[in-house]
């Protein structure tokens, strides 16, 4: 059934709500510069309350989120976030302090900000962090900064940064914004870096090398300390994106591989809403070597006064990255979750994200092709190749997944897997969710056997059917207008 517009549900004369007042109101000429005032009525909607509230109503349970279903997007973690991180950063105490209050008055939270990053330090095996970025591509281009300035004050010119095929689009993207040329890495038959490929384009010109390690084939780099060898050799530095750090949190640590900077993703490892219930975080960690470049300001325990101040005398530091000190309540949502789970629960999210994983990944080989039949870590990639051959692709069984009741899975990447789905189905869901999603992807590869035109033209449950891509993506019609046509059914 079609749901129409706030706008279609306008009648003249109607109003939500009326407020009788004896006071005389001041003409709106009074309060406002007639410079400022609009020549012409607004175009709103007249709708009574009632019609108000059943309008939206319905409209937010049509939204998808983890909260109502099953959202094993591969490379997201979009793992189910605990309210009570929620409430903690909705104390008073935290969300009534101003960035402009002095350190003085804000003792709480930069002692809450210092602890952080100690637990982060701990964590990940680095030796200093920053709280300052905003998301993870921030917290690229941060660490790529860091970089550039290294060289720079050592000296050295250094041009390239390698990058694997298999990486997050961010990592070429955030190289190319910091004034790097990117050289890409093949990947070998087992989903490692391919250690010939890299051979031939690692010299003493390379500023770093960008991995995701488990990668996203979601599988760990067996070859990573052979990596770390070879960049040292050459004077290069190592560098970890932390997208997928959910499999490896008190398992194993970055600082131990040999990588010299990271960056984390709260809003993901450290489960803070992200996307449409962002904002995020993304902290950057390094190495001692690499401590004097980090953002400023940088938090510190002054023993004289015995308070945290911010330092602000930082000569090597890349200077500012974002106002103030990064986004405050995200960090301390992270923070909440850390305390919570401890040591031994943060171990246990990794083993059981990749428990999850790799039982979905077993259940679901026989009706897709696994293009790499190793052992995987906290997701795992699929290829919908066979049955691309039947005429039905990765996007059709992604749309199909709607008519039952689950979002879709990552597409489409990483790039060097044909008709990718890549599955992500994190620590907190159970085994029956995760048998419920196995029984239906398992009957849409069976569709496609029998009846691929089913799975092509889904999905076929929904209030809109599918949309132009082309078209909404060239042409998006982002405002109501009434000579306008909004969508057609």
């Amino acid at each position: 059934m079609y749901d129409k517009l706030i706008f279609e549900l306008s009648v003249p004369g109607r109003y939500a709500f009326s407020m009788e007042s004896d006071v005389p109101l001041k003409k709106k000429e009074d309060l406002i510069s007639p410079g400022m005032l609009s020549e012409k009525e607004k175009e709103l909607p007249e709708v009574a309350e009632v019609d108000l509230i059943r309008h939206f109503a319905n409209l937010s349970r049509k939204n998808f989120c983890v909260d109502t279903q099953f959202y094993p997007l591969g490379s997201c973690t979009m793992k189910y976030n605990p309210k009570i991180n929620e409430q903690i950063a909705n104390m008073a105490g935290f969300t009534n302090i101003h960035p402009y209050q002095s350190a003085e008055l804000t003792q709480g939270a930069l002692s809450l900000m210092s602890d952080m990053e100690k637990y982060l330090c701990e964590i990940t095996g680095m030796d200093a962090f920053t709280l300052s970025p905003a998301a993870g591509a921030h917290g690229e281009l941060t660490a790529l900064l860091i970089i550039r300035k290294y060289f720079d004050i050592k000296g050295e010119v250094r041009s390239k940064i390698l990058v694997p095929d298999s990486a997050h689009g961010t990592n070429p993207a955030s190289a190319a914004m910091a004034g790097f040329s990117v050289e890409q890495i093949k990947s070998d038959y087992l989903g490692n870096v391919d250690m010939e490929d890299l051979s031939k384009h690692l010299d003493e010109t390379v500023a770093a090398i960008m991995l995701t390690n488990p990668n996203t084939l979601g599988l760990f780099e067996n070859n990573i300390l052979e990596i770390e060898r070879l960049a040292h050799e050459k004077g290069a530095l190592l560098y970890y994106d932390g997208a997928n750090t959910n499999a490896i949190m008190g398992i194993v640590r970055p600082g131990d591989m040999g990588f010299d900077l990271i960056h984390l993703n709260l809003h993901k490892t450290f489960s803070t809403p992200h996307g449409g219930g962002g904002p995020g975080s993304g902290p950057v960690g390094v190495k001692a070597h690499l401590m004097e470049y980090l953002p400023k300001p940088a938090i510190k325990f002054d023993n004289e006064s015995s308070k945290y101040v911010l330092d602000y005398e930082k000569p090597n530091s890349i200077g500012r990255v974002k106002a103030f000190y990064g986004n405050f309540l995200v960090i301390v949502k992270a923070y909440a979750y850390i305390l919570s789970m401890g040591a031994k629960g943060l171990k246990e999210v990794s083993q059981i994200a990749v428990l999850n994983a790799n039982y979905m990944m077993k259940s679901l080989a026989g009706w897709y092709n696994l293009p790499y039949g190793r052992i995987c870590q906290h997701e795992f990639v699929l290829s919908a190749k066979e049955q691309k051959e039947k005429g039905v692709r990765a996007l059709d069984i992604a749309k199909r997944l709607l008519d039952y009741g689950f979002h879709a899975p990552t597409i489409y990447f990483p790039l060097i897997v044909e008709e990718a789905l890549m599955i992500e189905p994190t620590e907190t869901e159970s085994k029956q969710t995760l048998d419920e999603f196995i029984q239906v992807m398992r009957q849409i590869a069976d569709e496609a056997d029998d009846n691929p035109d089913l799975v092509k033209n889904a999905p076929v449950t929904t209030p809109v059917k599918r949309l132009d891509d082309v078209i909404a993506a060239r042409k998006p019609v982002l405002r109501y207008k009434k000579e306008e046509v909004m969508c057609k059914v």
